[in-house]
């Protein structure tokens, strides 16, 4: 029986042992893994009809399928992103100069500033003024394109992990289901909790293909045609940002637009307002609540907030794919733990929770009661 032990105990110790040293010395590659493993998952249903096009060639099917992706996703967004990186170093070099101008020029922001009590002897300041917010902007124009320089040094590393991750995903088309159930063997759960867990994995995964990144493309590209007919410089880095901004409940795309509508009303550029205001305000605006309840419907069953969350924190710690990663990783840490409550309900306790609103309802029972 010991021999038996500390044979467990030395295998297990090797396992983990090795499986860290292995994780660690390929940890630079974990994520084009992932994301291999994600749009292998996504374009599954195209891989099998072409097989059964193709009578059975899985490779060729794999094949297509990778050349699919580079052409329709792979070389736009690259394109996409060259063109923002290019604007957004534009607008950092330009934007000083211009909140100088727009500070000294008479517009209707200098007609109300003239209105403010004491204005007479804030004046004399106005130079002054006009130099510290030139200087403030020019060091958050500096940070910009510093951060840009900084992320054009990545795109080597992003050309290759896209490599590697078309590479890895033409595997996984072809023997994915056999790794996935190798991995399901060695993961000691039920089959019951391991195909919850599946479930909710690809589930959240459709929502949030479906969801926030269509969603946010939509309104990204409309905000985006909103910003370029009302004359703003950039339309394609603040429409960019915008469908990130998107994710954000209740404010989303307001939170770029709207400050950008108050400026164009103090310049008195009134149809720039219109056109920010009907294509941001009212179409865009309203996109989230038509579009989100027919794309995802109810399969991420999340509150708001997890979704708000993991999203924040998935783009604090993957970068930009953390818009996909984060809602998946809150799905599964929200499934884990319902897995672990019904596993282990008959030693967790009871909770007799009463809310206030019950407890004054039982109070005015008691004294109805005690008056009788």
């Amino acid at each position: 029986m010991k021999r038996e032990v500390v044979h467990k105990s030395t295998l297990l110790s090797l396992v983990l042992l090795i499986s860290t040293l292995f994780l660690s010395m390929i940890h630079q590659f974990l994520m084009a893994i992932f994301m291999a493993g994600l749009f292998s998952a996504i374009v599954s249903p195209l891989h099998r009809r072409l097989t059964r096009t193709l009578r059975g060639r899985e490779n060729l099917a794999s094949i297509l399928t990778v050349t699919a992706i580079i052409f329709l996703v792979l070389a736009p967004l690259a394109i996409l992103i060259g063109v923002i990186v290019g604007q957004a170093i534009h607008i950092g070099q330009s934007v000083t100069p211009w909140v100088q101008a727009f500070i000294k020029e008479p517009t209707t922001l200098t007609l109300f500033l003239e209105k403010i009590p004491y204005y007479d002897q804030i004046l004399p300041y106005r130079d002054i003024i006009i130099q510290k917010a030139g200087q403030l902007v020019g060091t958050v124009s500096s940070f910009l394109i510093d951060s840009l320089s900084s992320f054009t040094k990545l795109t080597m590393n992003a050309v290759f992990s896209s490599i590697i991750m078309l590479y890895v995903m033409f595997y996984f088309l072809t023997m994915g289901d056999v790794l996935l159930e190798k991995i399901l063997y060695f993961l000691p759960l039920d089959d019951h909790d391991e195909q919850r867990l599946m479930n909710r994995f690809t589930s959240v995964t459709r929502a949030t293909i479906k969801g926030t990144v269509i969603i946010g493309v939509l309104q990204g590209t409309i905000c985006g045609l909103a910003f370029a007919l009302a004359g703003i410089e950039g339309p394609v880095f603040w429409g960019s940002i915008m469908a990130v901004m998107s994710i954000v409940p209740a404010f989303g795309t307001a939170i770029i637009w709207l400050p950008a509508l108050l400026i164009l009303a103090l310049l008195g550029n009134f149809k720039g307002v219109m056109i920010l205001a009907i294509l941001c305000g009212a179409v865009a605006g309203n996109l989230d609540n038509i579009l989100r309840p027919r794309l995802v419907g109810k399969d991420t069953e999340m509150h708001d907030l997890f979704v708000l969350f993991g999203t924040l924190g998935g783009i604090t710690m993957f970068g930009l794919l953390g818009i996909i990663i984060g809602p998946i990783v809150t799905a599964l840490f929200i499934t884990i733990w319902e897995i672990y409550g019904d596993v282990f309900k008959d030693y967790l306790p009871d909770v007799h929770f009463v809310t206030r609103k019950n407890s004054d309802i039982s109070e005015k029972t008691d004294d109805s009661q005690l008056k009788e």
